[in-house]
């Protein structure tokens, strides 16, 4: 295509133009809005993920491991997720026949919350120890109810097609970076039954996103965990602040998509 000819100058407007308005609307449209984990809060996902993998094997496998310096407040954690939980449980709503609850640990929400409803359930994380204690000691007799126990990072779990009621993920999305949280809910939304739903419970950011370099996590604010949702063909059906925690610690939300 010669340089002077009416097509070359029509192409090089027609390029010119697009960049203009690619860069319009990035101006727009904030990175933090897209991908802000990845782009902005951590300098590699291998490392990103190693941290928190590292983390999580120093941990002991007990209800005080599982909730750090906070233990005492547990009975309100379990109890604002069963009043939760209630809302999307029963009739014309999601049935009671088999739950995966993501980021198990031990099974302290598994005990606490999940089995009381379930007929069966499935458990997954990424530490063996604490399946192994989940299994062996702290689920007691309702351990023969767990179907399956995937020891598995949420980022590479592919759950099974259309098998859940309810797939519950407690303080593990802020584990995953943006990509991979989509990613992984795109892929929960095809494991649900009819009228199944998926409840996130983690702390939220009052502003932006936050990274916690020592347990290689991230809190995001609750608008950009909407994003992310609406991003992975999600609707959110409600979103609840658990209460009765004390001002130190993080907001803590609850949001059931579909």
């Amino acid at each position: 295509m010669c340089r002077h000819s009416l097509s070359f100058h029509l192409h090089h407007t027609m390029r010119m133009e697009f960049f203009a308005s690619f860069l319009y609307l990035l101006e727009q449209i904030p990175l933090v809005k897209l991908f802000a984990v990845t782009c902005e809060k951590i300098k590699g996902e291998k490392f990103f993920y190693y941290k928190a993998q590292q983390f999580y094997e120093d941990v002991e496998p007990s209800e005080e491991g599982m909730m750090g310096d906070f233990v005492e407040i547990s009975h309100i954690d379990l109890e604002g997720s069963r009043n939760f939980l209630s809302r999307f449980i029963g009739p014309g709503k999601a049935g009671t026949k088999c739950a995966l609850d993501c980021g198990c640990g031990i099974g302290r929400v598994s005990k606490g919350v999940l089995l009381p409803i379930f007929e069966t359930m499935e458990m997954c994380d990424m530490v063996e120890a604490f399946l192994l204690h989940a299994h062996e000691e702290y689920l007691g007799d309702d351990a023969d109810r767990i179907e399956t126990y995937y020891c598995f990072n949420l980022q590479e779990l592919t759950p099974p097609s259309r098998k859940y009621d309810v797939i519950w993920m407690q303080w593990c999305a802020c584990h995953l970076t943006d990509r991979d949280l989509m990613q992984f809910l795109m892929r929960c939304k095809n494991s649900l039954r009819p009228n199944g739903v998926i409840i996130i419970k983690d702390n939220m950011a009052r502003k932006g996103c936050k990274l916690d370099p020592i347990d290689s996590s991230i809190i995001r604010h609750l608008d950009i965990m909407k994003d992310i949702i609406f991003k992975a063909g999600l609707k959110v059906l409600a979103v609840e602040k658990q209460e009765g925690f004390p001002d130190a610690i993080v907001p803590v939300w609850m949001i059931a998509m579909q």
